[in-house]
């Protein structure tokens, strides 16, 4: 069967499946829109081999173009995690796609298991009143998997990647789009080539913001990597090196003296912290640090603060007590895909202690999750029908340089992979890459869109090292 008439029949069991006819949108209000949006749901069944079975409700909403000449190929946002509600990171989306606007729809849904799409958070674990151990971690995550399991949407094998992808094109469909933009982020690019490879003929261009392989399993490798890039960076700078000498040796002392107890101010609430911190804690504070390069620049002075006893900083900078924010993670959600994609054969031998610490994580937690059934089609990407761009950062900590590369290969000729060595985990971030995508996006042809000038792509210096304010001898106060 020729692959377009395949796709053909995917949709129309799709739009079957959301019950054969066009949902219409409603004026509704939602948070960082002063303005009224366009909000609408689709039936989906839980189980799509079960079409007359249980269903769940798919939100979405649309920021509707009031161009008169407005164009038909909306942008969607597949937001990241896995476990982020597109429908709350929708503000970001708007600043970063807010030109494209003017002459299309951009479209947020919520992905099953996720904000308004038959939800799997897990309070118990995105709570961030205290920092949790391994234990607690456990604990808690096998208390979230027993209240999950216990709702009527609590079949969790049917979260994956591959079935989500349909109810998006149930979306399109009952939209009335023809072929749509897809601009994913972090997890969102699997989700963006799963959709390419089920829906070729649904899809005018495709843009991939910190490229997820859908063979990629958890991975911390590049965690370190970028640590140790980090360290060279500052034995390099003379500024650096003076204020933070011998960087790597004190990373080092600092783990060999975990675990120990500690007290700590919390940072939000100012209440007093007594715990016994381990060394996943730490390196798990770190790991999420290393995703923001402005962010990096305060490791050395955290990481030369924890090794003389004091945690304070590095607490703070890692947000590890921060308030859950609109890119939160469902953690029900999050584990129904990773345990089922990532955990389907067993992790290779860690190689550093980023990817140990990582890997005992997820085993444990995906030891009594259940899993979906995953294509083994999933784990091949296709050849692309229509432009993909790629960007990618050069000190990513989870996403490198080298997946984007190696995705952009299968792809073939209707591939672009654009590069910033020293950018961190997403670079739509950038006004310049920004721009670059927008006239990718907007390119009428083909060949128009592959040519998109992106000289404007600067390769930039890593950000300093940051330094405590030194007060002047003599100072008055």
């Amino acid at each position: 069967m020729p692959r377009h008439v395949f796709s053909q029949l995917l949709s129309l069991t799709a739009i079957l499946a959301a019950g054969g006819a066009q949902a219409a949108t409603s004026a509704c209000r939602v948070p960082d829109f002063p303005q009224e949006v366009q909000c609408g749901v689709v039936s989906r069944p839980l189980n799509p081999d079960q079409p007359a079975g249980k269903k769940i409700d798919i939100h979405y909403v649309v920021l509707p173009s009031q161009d008169k000449n407005k164009l038909q190929d909306a942008v969607f946002l597949l937001a990241g995690g896995p476990g982020q509600s597109a429908i709350q990171v929708a503000g970001f989306g708007q600043g970063v796609l807010g030109r494209l606007n003017k002459r299309r729809d951009l479209v947020f849904v919520d992905q099953r298991g996720t904000g308004r799409s038959a939800s799997l958070s897990c309070p118990e674990l995105e709570a961030r009143d205290e920092v949790l151990d391994e234990a607690q971690t456990e604990h808690r995550t096998e208390a979230c998997l027993k209240r999950l399991q216990s709702l009527p949407h609590g079949e969790l094998g049917m979260y994956t990647t591959s079935i989500a992808v349909q109810d998006l094109d149930a979306v399109r469909l009952a939209q009335g789009y023809d072929k749509i933009n897809l601009v994913g982020a972090s997890y969102g690019t699997r989700v963006g080539l799963e959709f390419l490879r089920q829906f070729p003929g649904s899809v005018r261009r495709l843009v991939l913001d910190g490229v997820v392989p859908p063979d990629m399993g958890i991975q911390s490798v590049d965690a370190q990597t970028a640590l140790d890039g980090l360290f060279a960076d500052c034995a390099k700078q003379e500024r650096c090196n003076q204020a933070y000498p011998q960087l790597a040796q004190r990373w080092q002392h600092l783990l060999s003296s975990l675990p120990k107890p500690v007290t700590l101010t919390h940072p939000r609430t100012a209440a007093t912290m007594k715990l016994d911190l381990r060394r996943d804690q730490v390196l798990g504070m770190v790991h999420r640090t290393l995703y923001t390069p402005a962010l990096i620049a305060g490791l050395p002075y955290a990481i030369s603060q924890a090794d003389q006893g004091n945690f304070q900083p590095l607490v703070g900078l890692s947000g590890s007590t921060n308030l859950p924010g609109p890119a939160a993670i469902n953690y029900g959600m999050h584990y129904s895909v990773w345990c089922s994609e990532a955990m389907a054969k067993p992790l290779p031998a860690a190689r550093n202690e980023f990817e140990k610490t990582m890997n005992g994580m997820y085993e444990k937690a995906c030891k009594n999750w259940p899993r979906g059934k995953v294509p083994e089609a999933f784990y091949h990407i296709p050849v692309a029908t229509a432009p993909v761009m790629l960007l990618s950062g050069g000190i990513d900590p989870v996403t490198p340089i080298r997946n984007g590369a190696a995705v952009a290969q299968a792809l073939g000729d209707y591939a672009r992979h654009i590069t910033v060595d020293n950018a961190g985990h997403g670079l739509l971030a950038h006004s310049c890459v920004r721009d670059v995508v927008v006239r990718f996006l907007s390119a009428k042809e083909d060949k128009e869109a592959l040519a998109t000038d992106s000289s404007c792509v600067r390769q930039i210096p890593r950000p300093l090292a940051w330094m405590p304010v030194q007060e002047k001898k003599g100072a008055q106060p």
